[in-house]
């Protein structure tokens, strides 16, 4: 773990990852959607609308995976004192928002035709609208820390907290009556036919490719600020 602490050579990976990843996400997410769109057979039951699946299920995987990143991220801050892991949580917060935020939206587009209502204040729904919230909490908290001086451990200790709140979506449509429906996909499980699971893998796939590239190029942009902000402190030192 502690041999990626070093910056310079965190960038040594990250520079020519960034765009690997960005460029085949993109690809396959292209590909994934365009299959959805054009190629994926109608569903029995939910007719054309079950297209919106390609988009809406991998926003819920990255919407929770981009907490669970920060979780993990801030464990490492506050126990090893890794020097990267805050800029690591802080670059995987808005991504998932934006996909938090994805899900939400498609899943409310989704639900209109499926319920008759774009909202229902059910288990799922209302436990993923939280995760944005706390994104938002995060990103307001860690900016306000980076811009006034604090202490780096105090939006960790809230990603660690607002963990909490993973496990209840997960579980949420099995613990309390809900419009939604249970899960479809287990370890080594499916309840979806082949023409929908293969697509939905694949594009599960792209969007976690563009994610990661994403939280790299934040990454790195963060690090950048840092060493600029850095080196104008030593200007002036000096002058």
């Amino acid at each position: 773990m502690h041999a990626f602490a070093n910056p310079a050579r965190f960038l040594r990976i990250a520079r020519p990852l960034t765009p690997v990843l960005l460029l085949s996400g993109m690809a396959i997410t292209a590909a994934a959607l365009a299959y959805g769109l054009f190629y994926a057979p109608a569903e029995r039951l939910q007719g054309e609308t079950v297209r919106i699946l390609f988009i809406h299920v991998p926003a819920a995987w990255l919407g929770m995976a981009g907490w669970s990143g920060i979780a993990l991220a801030s464990l490492v801050e506050l126990v090893w004192r890794h020097p990267l892991a805050a800029l690591a949580a802080r670059g995987s917060a808005v991504p998932g928002a934006v996909f938090c935020a994805l899900c939400l939206a498609s899943g409310s587009l989704w639900g209109r035709p499926a319920w008759g209502t774009y909202w229902v204040w059910d288990g799922r729904l209302t436990s993923m609208l939280v995760l944005l919230f706390l994104y938002f909490g995060y990103i307001a908290l860690a900016a306000a820390v980076q811009r006034e001086g604090g202490s780096s451990r105090i939006p960790a200790i809230f990603g660690l907290v607002g963990a909490i709140n993973i496990p209840i979506i997960h579980y949420s449509v099995i613990w309390w009556n809900s419009l939604h429906q249970p899960p479809s996909l287990g370890w080594g499980t499916s309840a979806m036919a082949a023409p929908f699971l293969w697509g939905l893998l694949a594009s599960t796939l792209g969007f976690t490719l563009i994610f990661a590239g994403v939280v790299l190029a934040r990454m790195r942009a963060l690090l950048a600020d840092i060493q600029a902000e850095a080196r104008l402190r030593r200007k002036a030192l000096e002058s």
